[in-house]
């Protein structure tokens, strides 16, 4: 099989939709090395994804499209498309170019979530028409979409009308890494370098306005938890917002923030943490989730979207607007050893099924009934 990816993100992009397609992209090549994979990118400059033998580089070639690559990835690719004849061209980030149907190939989207038009307020107006035409075209012209969860699923066929029958969930899987138990030595060397206590409560996520942190703070000084709460992840204006409160509360002194964590840091920091908690009101997988259920991190999350797919029986839940439930499910996880070895035990049974190998098989799944039947 010949299967094309757009692999712009995959090459540039350090974020969630970057790390998603360096996933796929490693674990098909690795599980299914007899087939050849063509990465499309209009931008090589700086590349994240080191290529395997079977993995080929694809971009632009005329002259006008290497000084403008935009338009070569949503129009100009169609004819290194239809040079290179894949069998399947996948968008690997919620998007296809729109001239894709002149290539003559089966098309696949993957479609992450749909939070700027549940949560539109988080969005600035230009951004989410540019997200709508986008993901919209890809849903209608793709011959089959991917779903990160039954929730993103369902607000495909909510928001875009779309057949379910169309429509495949594949969960994500993590780095393999997360499963390693790293050394007392380099969770002790960890901790200097960000001046971390030996024992902490873990958020860990940009902190923007979705995902919660200032609730969690709310949560957490109410229990008056000797334990420091670390929130590590990128600022926004809504750390203004957080700071302001603290101003009004001198316990918040127990809470820590860092910015620049480094990716290769994670798993140590997760061992580290006696308690994970996402407190994110939406999202369209919840991968720290995952990492933390890896890690052997019990996990404190939220109600609704698709939190309960990715935590299954090995978290706990609670309302992410509920101070008070989700303050006394952090003390109950803190104070009680049996509850903690039960969720790290269910954690571990848990977090199997998203196995890279079980991740890999389901994409190449949806590949073969494709091309064995047809679009829907």
């Amino acid at each position: 099989m010949k299967i094309g990816f757009d692999a712009k993100r995959a090459l540039l992009n350090r974020s969630g939709l970057g790390n998603y397609s360096r996933s796929a992209m490693r674990l098909l090549s690795h599980f299914y090395p007899e087939n050849t994979y063509y990465l499309f990118s209009s931008d090589t400059s700086r590349n994240l994804f080191q290529l395997s033998g079977s993995q080929i580089l694809v971009s632009p070639v005329a002259g006008i499209y290497r000084w403008l690559p935009s338009l070569w990835r949503s129009w100009g690719i169609h004819r290194q498309i239809r040079d290179q004849k894949p069998d399947i061209y996948h968008g690997l980030s919620n998007e296809l170019p729109l001239s894709i149907k002149m290539t003559g190939v089966k098309s696949v989207v993957t479609i992450h979530d749909l939070i700027f038009l549940r949560y539109p307020e988080y969005y600035p107006f230009i951004d989410r028409q540019i997200y709508f035409l986008k993901f919209r075209h890809a849903c209608r012209v793709a011959d089959k979409i991917i779903a990160v969860s039954e929730a993103t699923k369902q607000d495909i066929v909510s928001f875009f009308g779309t057949d379910p029958d169309k429509i495949d969930v594949v969960y994500q899987s993590c780095n393999p890494v997360f499963n390693e138990v790293v050394p007392a030595e380099t969770k002790k060397e960890i901790r200097k370098k960000y001046d971390l206590p030996e024992k902490f409560i873990l958020y860990l996520g940009t902190i923007e306005k979705r995902k919660n942190a200032l609730t969690l703070i709310k949560a957490y000084l109410s229990q008056d938890s000797e334990i420091p709460l670390l929130i590590a992840g990128k600022p926004t204006i809504y750390l203004t917002e957080i700071n302001e409160y603290l101003e009004q509360n001198p316990s918040g002194k127990r809470i820590l923030f860092r910015h620049a964590v480094e990716t290769s840091d994670l798993p140590a920091l997760y061992q580290s943490a006696a308690l994970f908690v996402y407190p994110s009101v939406f999202e369209g997988f919840g991968i720290p989730i995952l990492e933390a259920l890896c890690s052997g991190v019990p996990v404190i999350t939220s109600t609704g979207s698709c939190f309960a797919e990715t935590g299954g029986d090995a978290a706990m839940y609670c309302d992410p607007y509920d101070v008070e439930q989700m303050g006394t499910l952090i003390s109950k996880v803190l104070n009680d050893a049996d509850v903690r070895n039960s969720m790290i035990m269910k954690g571990h049974a848990h977090s199997a099924k998203f196995s890279e190998k079980n991740v890999a098989a389901e994409l190449m799944d949806v590949y073969s009934d494709l091309l064995n039947k047809g679009s829907v």
